[in-house]
């Protein structure tokens, strides 16, 4: 009778063991550089929301660095069971790795976007360098900070609306959009891995004139920061940038996180979600949540990579591939 009253408790411990693990799933998001404070919140929300409508108890991991740096660390192998990111690009060159699909786009709607951003300009208060616009920043007496377009999408959409709005002007050709952007990179004295990384260069270290970073970083400039140390400069163009999510398929069918993955990203464009993007400065793409915090996001034009470039495979081919546009003008600048 002892011997089965053991095997009999040793049975009862492994369901409770077995229970608590099913109780303890969990996912990894890997993000970009500069939504950390993002995800701290919508991961809080959703964690709360599923065990309300599930009973199950879930976690989720952050992995936070440049984007293009973090598509390469998924690639060589971080266990990713989703990725947020904020260029398409991003997650192009990890479905080019088999790990997802190639149309994962048309997964969830709005092309899997449920929010984006735009380049704005952060100055000191004050404005002394009365920075308004592109021009600008090709001046001597401005120095600008950015992140580096190799490794971080908020840097290559900089260098993509610096681009645009110098190829757009009367007259213009590819050369004259090459002579700016070596002007404007005259002017940048670092060049940082990632969005975050280019802030703490700025307002923390104090070196540069002029910030180029997503309007949502420039909000959490002034949070974090000061308001009464810093202030937002729209341009009078700039680019759309959307915010990408996916389910990175491979690693989340062998994680046995699936079903968990996709109902994370759904959860992304309900309400709740929606409202907390706005809450961290980033436009979000369901009407009546963008309608009750329109005051907090000034009307500024934009372009997409699409209208401009003919998409991100073509913007990356032409711009920077190893030899490209970017190469190029970098090469020029640092002779």
């Amino acid at each position: 009778m002892r011997r089965i009253s053991r095997l009999h408790v040793s049975t009862v411990l492994l369901l409770v063991l077995a229970a608590g693990q099913a109780t303890a799933a969990g996912l990894l998001n890997v993000s970009y550089d500069v939504a950390r404070g993002l995800y701290q919140d919508l991961n809080r929300a959703f964690v709360e929301e599923h065990a309300r409508s599930s009973g199950e108890t879930v976690k989720v991991d952050q992995s936070h660095g440049g984007s293009s740096k973090q598509a390469r660390a998924v690639i060589d192998g971080l266990g990713a069971d989703v990725v947020t990111m904020n260029s398409p690009l991003d997650i192009d060159v990890i479905a080019d790795a088999g790990l997802l699909p190639k149309n994962w786009a048309a997964a969830f709607p709005e092309r899997s976007s449920p929010s984006w951003s735009t380049i704005v300009f952060v100055v000191r208060k004050g404005n002394p360098r009365r920075i308004a616009d592109w021009p600008d920043l090709t001046r001597a007496d401005v120095k600008a900070v950015l992140p580096n377009p190799k490794t971080s999408g908020n840097g290559r959409y900089s260098y993509l609306a610096a681009w645009h709005y110098a190829r757009s002007q009367p007259g213009a050709t590819d050369q004259t959009a090459i002579a700016f952007e070596q002007a404007f990179f005259r002017n940048v004295p670092v060049l940082d891995i990632g969005g975050r990384d280019a802030t703490t260069t700025f307002a923390h270290r104090g070196i540069g004139d002029v910030l180029l970073t997503f309007e949502s970083e420039a909000k959490v400039i002034g949070k974090t920061f000061g308001a009464d140390r810093f202030e937002i400069v729209y341009p009078s163009i700039s680019v759309r940038a959307d915010n990408p999510v996916a389910v990175v398929e491979k690693n989340a069918a062998r994680n046995g996180t699936t079903a968990l993955a996709e109902a994370y990203l759904k959860f992304h464009y309900g309400k709740t979600a929606q409202t907390i993007f706005a809450g961290h400065g980033l436009r979000t793409v369901d009407p009546e949540v963008a309608a009750a915090h329109a005051a907090a996001f000034p009307p500024i034009r934009t372009f997409t990579v699409e209208e401009a470039f003919g998409g991100w495979p073509a913007a990356q081919a032409t711009h920077f591939a190893s030899g490209g546009h970017f190469d190029r003008i970098i090469a020029e600048v640092r002779k």
